[in-house]
């Protein structure tokens, strides 16, 4: 089975899996965020497995890269494994591009797996939570980790502006929304301009600094996650019918919002015409390299 480009609605760059195919003890850690998400968005997160998004995004004859979040120094909390998400993206290849995630704080080790990620799995991009893996995404430490991903070709992928993990947790939880305003990656767009990046989500309270980064750096990209359409600033459109029209991806952040939600807001827009096409999925399939 192999993706038919031609075929698909659309492209999703931006959703997550949270559940293990393989029974396991719940996560205390886990179940405390679990349960402030679900205060703060009003009902249970849903926790899909890598074949519910398979499945799911064949239902609408879409594509979708997936990843798990590994911040085990951040929040400490679980995760589902690379491993699944590689075994089971290789089992439904004509929708699923996985997308490894590895917390930089694993240092050498982070490298190495890295490494062995990008030969034995193919993987075409890293998932960065600056957030809840506690790190500058500008700090050097982590500059080799950054290194094999670029020498790969590969994408990096950060999330970038506010989150809703941890929120209304007293102290938000531990996180700190520091971490992820954009300039600290402009650093390492200047600093590796070889390296594909991903800024993830209309970037509030830094959307200004989010749309100056993609537009000076021709090696930055924005996916539009995270958010409805209806609640882009005027600026954000204004982008990406513009300046930004071939760098703006369609994203959704699945399962905190749905792709029919997505598009069906999207549609709404004044985008121009020919710009649609380019964010639902042609910008995607450049930047991936699928054709």
């Amino acid at each position: 089975m192999t993706l038919d480009l031609d075929q698909l609605v659309a492209l999703d760059v931006h959703t997550h899996t949270h559940a293990s195919i393989r029974p396991s003890e719940p996560d205390p850690v886990s179940q405390e965020f679990l349960a402030a998400a679900a205060r703060y968005f009003g009902g249970d997160p849903p926790q899909p497995t890598v074949q519910d998004v398979a499945d799911y995004y064949r239902e609408r004859n879409m594509a979708a890269v997936v990843f798990t979040v590994d911040s085990d120094a951040g929040t400490g909390q679980s995760h589902v494994s690379n491993e699944e998400v590689f075994e089971l993206a290789a089992a439904n290849t004509d929708v699923l591009i996985p997308f490894a995630s590895i917390d930089p704080h694993k240092g050498k080790r982070g490298v190495e797996l890295a490494r062995r990620y990008i030969a034995e799995h193919n993987v075409r991009g890293f998932k960065f939570h600056p957030n809840t893996q506690a790190f500058w995404p500008n700090d050097r430490t982590f500059y080799p980790l950054y290194e094999v991903i670029a020498e790969a070709g590969a994408i990096a992928l950060f999330h970038s502006g506010t989150t809703g993990i941890g929120a209304g947790m007293p102290g938000g939880g531990g996180v700190h929304l520091k971490y992820s305003n954009p300039m600290a990656v402009d650093d390492v767009a200047a600093d590796f301009p070889e390296l594909e990046i991903i800024l993830a989500h209309p970037s509030f309270p830094w959307q200004d600094e989010a749309l100056a980064i993609a537009t000076h750096k021709p090696n930055v990209y924005i996916d539009l996650s995270g958010w409805s359409p209806k609640y882009f600033p005027d600026q954000l459109v204004r982008y990406t019918n513009t300046l930004l029209k071939r760098k703006m991806l369609f994203g959704s952040d699945f399962p905190l919002i749905t792709p029919d939600r997505w598009l069906a807001d999207f549609e709404r827009l004044p985008i121009r015409e020919e710009v649609r096409p380019l964010v639902l999925k042609e910008n995607a399939i450049r930047l991936l390299k699928l054709r």
